[in-house]
């Protein structure tokens, strides 16, 4: 229900939200570009939020180790519902589930993209410019 309420944002700001888990060697390497990136922008303006989808018996254990060895500051959102099939479609209906993915969306302006795959911080920076 959470994640719903975000991809309804009315508000006129570039939400940038990345699916990863600790678990995929692609996200871990391109999560340093996102930390890094995001500081670079205004948090009114651009904000940033991972979707870990670890499973839930695991916070303990590996996501917040991993957060904290790796120095990640942004907000993190774990997904509880392990129904994948019951909100994929909502995030992107061309999602067939790999990871890592990143949807860029400002509802106020209708402006949407989703990235299927790994970003580093040229195509990062690249895609928020083209967005805001």
């Amino acid at each position: 229900p959470e994640l719903e309420a975000i991809l309804k944002a009315k508000d006129d700001k570039l939400y940038v939200i990345n699916f990863w888990a600790t678990w995929c060697p692609p996200c871990v390497k391109e999560m340093p570009h996102f930390n890094k990136v995001a500081w670079e922008y205004d948090q009114d303006k651009v904000k940033f939020l991972f979707v870990s989808l670890d499973f839930p018996s695991q916070i303990e254990t590996h996501l917040i180790p991993f957060l904290q060895k790796n120095e990640i500051f942004l907000d993190v959102a774990l997904m509880l519902d392990l129904d994948y099939n019951a909100w994929i479609n909502k995030v992107d209906p061309s999602w067939q589930g790999n990871i890592p993915v990143t949807l860029f969306f400002n509802n106020k302006q209708k402006k949407r993209y989703f990235h299927p795959g790994e970003m580093d911080d040229v195509e990062l920076r690249k895609t928020i410019k083209s967005l805001i």
